[in-house]
């Protein structure tokens, strides 16, 4: 390890320099007196020098450095933890390992190795962090080997998900819907993956691939299953979208339909008795006609949906010991969990607390005689599991940081108590740290999608907080404690996005987007609302933000859903397009500068990337660095950014990214994960240069203090050579 020793002293004169020092001294001058550095000779044999550029630097001395960094680059915060879990797969050895994976819409893959009770990102080598199927190997605890489907095809690891590698090789439609793994797979490493244009299946382990649509071409798979006798009686069952079901005896080589007694065609899961090649039981949950049965392998089916009441049914799972116990679960899009005993011929609800979360997946331990385990995969709450047959549920989400963040507000007061509001579609989470950590606070409405928050400028005041949601406005005095409703005037109660005017504690003024009748403005703190749309060519309004001098310029911007964004200088009064550069119109966030008078600087989320604007959204350019997901959902600057330059990003699954981001380890000014000769260098290039100056560059502030310092070399100094 090398040890960088900074050594300075405090002159009592300007101009004192320490006998003997390098040249490449330079003689502070700030209001303190000057300390001297000798910045050439501390940073003499350390790693990382190599390439290194030398520039001049005011005062005339000179000082190696490399260049500084991006102007914005992102890195994840801790949380809010939960999200869209689209797949589960636990381990065949469950109960000796306490392994199961979690694929997720937005945050890639997470596992857990302690039964859910904690998650970690396992996503080295994927490069989509869409990942709707999952697949352990049914030999996983001798050869760790996992496959994963996503948007980007299909990845596999053979070491318990610590490292992955693409394999594609014959896959023409890369949008991977479903994985299903022979139960032979350690002699026969057969593989079958279903695609929105058909199937595919290899014989090698996912080296090579062939489509084997015979009688099935073109169809969108959703769901595969292949028969626990597989390797005798070569049985694949495959679900399409609007298709049915249909039904392969020679190992996918061709298909036929197999659909008699189905009136629902969307067979979005399918489940196998572990005993088909005697019982020929198979299970169909489909999107209107609930669960169908069929105990003539699909031969025909019947609806058994007593306590289902015909809901659309995502998800499926049966006990390994069905053959026992009889038992199945079903997972509807409205939160319900409905378990049988009685092989499908009725179902209770088993879901508290899980009403108003659509379930995407079911799984169940292989020990489930035993331990009673069930893993539940939603789309906004993350994950739950119950150890007791579905009798209780607990949230296990920590460590999944991968929420649909629809909303975000900070305090007026952020720089001094770190509040960030988040609205996700598993709730509203509050952070008091600046996103280092997260917890969960009432929702105005246990029925209510949150879309939008605002908090009131001077909230550190009043309190107040205001819910756009799709049943309209809401508002609380108390920080979120509680809430009431404030819609009168509305004429739309899907409300999509809200802004309160900086002066709002004199002038009461709030603007509400919504999906469909355009801008709202309120004058009152919200007890009425008129429409204001004269100029606006596209009312599906995402977005809303204010000029920081908006009482004096009325700035407004609107951010729409296909139409761009729109700006008015008169306080909504009339709009036009501002979308030059805009590669995407469907913008769902922006967030202004708190010193945008001045830098004219504007940020816009989209379906593809973060987007800036330094010219009042005349022009835009996209700023994605470190950000792992396109789908940029809401923004939120911080209310000193022209100082701190502090952004939250709030993803569409994938949680919430910050700019600039913590660094990993004290001393890591870029980031790079190891304490080193450019850090120094980059504190160098920013030396003596205070927030809100030319030159200041974040990043450089380690400790935070306002000022590139000798503090910040110190802490280079003190973890030299550290990595993390």
């Amino acid at each position: 390890m090398v040890f960088l020793v900074i050594v300075y002293l405090v002159a009592d004169k300007p101009g004192y320099r320490q006998a003997g020092a390098a040249r490449t001294e330079r003689t502070l001058t700030p209001a303190t007196p000057a300390r001297v550095l000798p910045v050439a000779a501390a940073m003499a044999g350390l790693p990382g020098t190599a390439g290194l550029q030398t520039n001049t630097v005011p005062g005339g001395s000179t000082a190696t450095f490399s260049p500084p960094a991006p102007s914005e680059s992102w890195g994840s915060t801790n949380g809010p933890y939960g999200g869209r879990v689209y797949s589960l797969a636990i381990s065949p050895d469950y109960a000796a390992d306490r392994t199961i994976f979690a694929g997720t819409a937005g945050g890639g893959v997470f596992k857990s190795t302690d039964g859910g009770n904690s998650w970690a990102a396992a996503n080295a080598g994927i490069s989509s962090p869409w990942v709707s199927s999952l697949a352990l190997s049914p030999g996983y605890a001798a050869d760790r080997t996992v496959f994963v489907g996503t948007l980007a095809g299909v990845f596999r690891s053979t070491d318990a998900g610590a490292s992955w590698t693409a394999v594609n090789a014959g896959i023409t439609i890369p949008n991977v819907s479903c994985l299903a793994l022979s139960p032979g797979y350690a002699a026969d490493r057969t593989i079958f993956a279903g695609t929105n244009g058909g199937v595919f299946k290899c014989t090698d382990g996912g080296d090579s691939w062939s489509a084997v649509n015979t009688g099935i071409a073109n169809a969108a798979i959703v769901s595969l299953a292949l028969s626990p006798g597989y390797v005798a009686d070569r049985t694949v069952f495959a679900g399409a979208a609007g298709r049915g079901v249909f039904k392969s005896t020679d190992g996918g080589n061709s298909w036929a339909a197999a659909n008699y007694g189905l009136t629902s065609l969307d067979a979005f899961s399918l489940a196998l008795s572990p005993g088909y090649p005697a019982d020929r039981t198979i299970f169909a949950g489909t999107s209107f006609g609930g669960v169908f049965r069929s105990t003539d392998g699909g031969a025909s089916w019947a609806a058994v949906n007593a306590g289902i009441e015909s809901l659309p049914v995502w998800s499926l799972a049966v006990s390994p010991s069905y053959l026992d116990d009889r038992t199945t679960f079903a997972g509807t899009t409205t939160g319900r969990i409905l378990k049988s005993i009685d092989g499908g011929s009725s179902w209770v609800d088993v879901n508290a607390p899980l009403a108003n979360l659509v379930v995407r997946f079911l799984a169940v331990s292989s020990g489930y005689a035993a331990d009673r385990t069930i893993f539940v995969g939603t789309d906004g709450g993350g994950v739950f599991k119950s150890t007791d047959g579905g009798a209780s549920w607990a949230a296990v989400k920590a460590g999944i940081t991968n929420a649909y963040v629809v909303s975000l507000a900070l305090s007026p007061g952020y720089a001094a108590d770190g509040t960030v509001f988040a609205g996700t579609t598993g709730g509203v989470f509050k952070s008091t740290d600046g996103g280092d950590s997260w917890g969960a606070v009432e929702p105005p409405m246990a029925d209510a999608f949150v879309t939008s928050l605002a908090a009131s400028p001077s909230y550190a005041a009043d309190r107040a907080v205001f819910a756009g949601t799709t049943r309209g406005v809401f508002k609380s005095t108390d920080g979120g404690v509680a809430w009431i409703s404030v819609n009168a005037g509305t004429t739309n109660f899907d409300v999509r996005t809200l802004a309160l005017s900086p002066g709002y504690a004199a002038d009461r003024t709030i603007f509400a987007g919504t999906y469909s009748e355009g801008v709202f403005r309120s004058s009152d703190g919200g007890s009425s609302w008129t429409a204001i749309n004269a100029g606006m060519t596209n009312l599906d309004v995402r977005c809303l933000a204010l000029s920081p001098s908006y009482e004096a310029d009325r700035t407004i911007f609107a951010g729409t859903y296909g139409g761009g964004v729109f700006k008015s200088t008169d306080g909504g009064g009339t709009w036009a397009a501002a979308n030059a550069g805009m590669p995407d119109l469907s913008v769902l966030s922006l967030a202004l500068s708190s010193g945008y008078p001045a830098d004219r600087t504007i940020f816009a989320g989209t379906w593809r990337s973060t987007l800036k604007s330094a010219d009042g959204g005349s022009s835009w350019l996209a700023t994605n660095a470190g950000i792992s997901s396109s789908w940029v959902s809401s923004l939120a600057l911080s209310p000193d950014y022209a100082t701190d330059r502090t952004i939250f990003a709030g993803m569409g699954g994938g949680g919430i990214f910050r700019s600039p981001p913590p660094p990993p380890l004290p001393g890591d000014a870029n980031n790079d994960g190891v304490v080193n000769a450019a850090d120094l260098a980059l504190v160098r290039a920013s030396f003596n240069r205070r927030a809100g100056e030319p030159g200041f560059n974040p990043y450089a502030d380690l400790d935070g203090n306002g000022i590139v310092d000798v503090l910040d070399m110190v802490l280079i100094g003190l973890n030299s050579g550290k990595t993390g």
